[in-house]
């Protein structure tokens, strides 16, 4: 099992920015892949950025350029460093990680919010 726990959501005002953090119950090397979702009032879930066990990353067209996922294997956590945000930002940011063992399962944190607003 993993668990997965979020922080660094907050208010913020257009422009600004936040960084978020995802510990994690295990070795980051035990996963094949994690990443950032997002859902904001009334959307679905939406990938926002992933980075696998290889390092490839990838992110969603909205903040390409914006945003930038990273991990840090002393501390097993993967980060989110999030510039200059915008109000269509705002939404619950999920962490969510993959492993595979004798076969593939998936985790998902309990959310994190980030309000962009004046």
């Amino acid at each position: 099992q993993v668990q997965l726990v979020e922080s660094g959501g907050g208010s913020v005002q257009p422009g600004g920015s936040l960084r978020l953090s995802c510990a994690t119950s295990v070795s980051i090397f035990n996963l094949i892949a994690m990443g950032w979702y997002r859902q904001a009032p009334g959307k679905q879930r939406e990938l926002v950025a992933t980075i696998l066990r290889s390092g490839s990353i990838n992110y969603a067209n909205s903040v390409k350029g914006r945003f930038t996922i990273s991990r840090d294997d002393a501390k097993n956590t993967v980060s989110l460093q999030m510039n200059s945000l915008k109000p269509e930002d705002t939404a619950v940011y999920y962490c969510n990680a993959v492993k595979r063992d004798y076969r593939e399962l998936e985790f998902w944190g309990q959310g994190t919010l980030v309000t962009v607003s004046l």
